[in-house]
């Protein structure tokens, strides 16, 4: 009988553990912000031509599916993008942010040009397969831009914050599926 109970124990902490790894890497289901914690939302994987590019997850106070109001919230949250390609590298990297952000601000992109070129800055050391990007957004400081734990830049304003998640989260996202997965859906 304790043999039984043992095996379904197992069973059931190892489906837990699987609800935190994608493709083998496994996904915080936390991350620090200031003096609290970030849950995970959802999380997935950004693909191209069937390649697997990198792992995306979305970090808030308390789990939502409503995209809208991410975007717009003026509250602690954050992206984490795991790097699982050596295909990606600073220049395609860039590239396809800047693609993210035309299709997030639309006809609003030249406005917030000044703050999407500091963003860019964040790419321009070399990008290798195991790299993590993680941007922290908070009300006082604005997004805070860290890559394998040391702190990048820092690109302030709710107006950016929101049209950085754009990008994954907004009508036009990076890939749907991921758009989903980040959502918990």
């Amino acid at each position: 009988m304790k043999k039984i109970l043992l095996v379904i124990a197992s069973l059931l902490f190892s489906g837990i553990a699987l609800s935190a790894t994608i493709e083998g890497h496994q996904i915080p289901d936390q991350l620090p912000a200031a003096d609290s914690q970030l849950l995970l939302n959802g999380a997935g994987l950004r693909e191209k031509y069937m390649i697997d590019l990198y792992i995306g997850g979305l970090y808030l106070q308390a789990k939502s599916s409503d995209a809208t109001a991410i975007i717009n919230a003026d509250e602690p949250m954050a992206l984490r993008l795991l790097i699982v390609s050596s295909r990606i590298n600073s220049e395609n990297m860039t590239e396809t942010t800047l693609e993210g952000f035309q299709n997030s601000l639309g006809d609003k992109l030249a406005a917030m040009q000044p703050r999407i070129d500091q963003f860019m800055l964040s790419f321009k050391e070399p990008i290798k397969e195991g790299d993590v990007f993680e941007m922290l957004y908070l009300p006082a400081s604005g997004v805070i831009i860290s890559k394998n734990g040391k702190q990048l830049n820092t690109v302030e304003g709710v107006d950016f914050k929101a049209a950085l998640f754009g990008i994954w989260l907004g009508e036009e996202p990076a890939q749907k599926s991921l758009k989903e997965d980040m959502l918990g859906k």
